[in-house]
């Protein structure tokens, strides 16, 4: 079974992703991304996959997973019944690591860690331990502190002597492949073409489905209607523009696929509680104070 393609969204004011989930939930599907992972489950047992490895697993996994190894865990949970908060993830894209390696010296210690990471590895229940501190502080934290706390991390675990490789070393990533799937391509061309009209019929026809096969395909996959998804992308790259660039409100509007500003406003205060222009205000304040605190002026 080919897997899913998962679209990590990373905050445009953010280098990394740290969320925490319950069961069921969208993602809990066999399911791959260009992004590094950390995740530990705090709670619920059952079995997980990574790559052709499966295994059991109970409160205390911790494992992290190279890009585009696929995998998926599967509580066992009565039908019916859900957990708020399964376990936490932690997503950071590979152009970090190589940035932060390019940097400094010092991260030549953690590049074995993020070698192994390729086939997966699993940690003892002493380094989750010691990781989940960590990691429900990195929910929390914002600005430069997030940064000190992943690295923290990372540093933790390159440290541990307890690590165990998960994929067999037969066992390849093939992104090329994993993306002939329909459905992969559906995603990669909305996350390319956000900036278009994208519209339910227009990509059934592009894999060949009948909308309404399409619309049930897409719900399966993602675990959200084709409209919220959308737009939920498009927010977020109006974030990433927004505190990015001095571009017109009107202008990111329209540059995110947003065919009129109500609908734009409308749909930016759903998912982030304020007006696109407060939210844009809001972080050009955080700037100026992070500036002020390390005696400099803001840009």
């Amino acid at each position: 079974m080919q897997p899913d393609l998962e679209i990590v969204e990373v905050r445009g004011d953010e280098s990394f992703a740290c969320w925490a989930h319950g069961y069921p939930y969208r993602t809990v599907r066999w399911h791959f991304h260009p992004e590094y992972e950390i995740q530990l489950i705090v709670e619920t047992q059952g079995v997980y996959f990574v790559g052709d490895h499966v295994g059991h697993f109970e409160p205390g996994n911790l494992v992290m997973m190279g890009p585009d190894l696929p995998h998926n865990w599967i509580s066992d949970v009565p039908a019916g019944q859900s957990v708020e908060r399964r376990g936490i993830v932690i997503q950071f894209p590979a152009g970090l690591v190589q940035r932060m390696a390019a940097s400094f010296p010092e991260f030549a210690r953690i590049a074995p860690l993020i070698a192994e990471s390729g086939a997966g590895l699993l940690f003892s229940a002493e380094t989750a331990a010691a990781a989940k501190p960590l990691m429900e502080a990195l929910l929390e934290a914002r600005g430069l502190r997030r940064v000190i706390l992943l690295l923290s991390l990372l540093e933790l675990l390159a440290a541990s002597q307890d690590r165990q490789r998960l994929a067999s070393p037969a066992f390849k990533p093939d992104p090329k492949a994993f993306m002939s799937h329909a459905i992969n391509n559906v995603l990669a061309h909305i996350a390319a073409n956000l900036g278009d009209e994208l519209r339910e019929p227009m990509l059934a026809e592009l894999v060949g489905q009948s909308p309404s096969a399409f619309s049930r395909a897409f719900r399966k996959h993602t675990g959200q209607s084709f409209v919220r998804y959308v737009n939920r992308l498009r927010i977020s790259r109006a974030c990433e523009l927004l505190t990015s660039s001095e571009k017109p409100v009107l202008d990111v509007c329209m540059d995110v696929g947003f065919n009129n500003v109500s609908n734009f406003n409308r749909q930016f205060l759903l998912h982030k509680r304020m007006p696109p222009t407060k939210f844009r205000n809001f972080h050009r304040m955080q700037a100026a104070q992070a500036a002020h605190l390390r005696g400099a002026s803001p840009p």
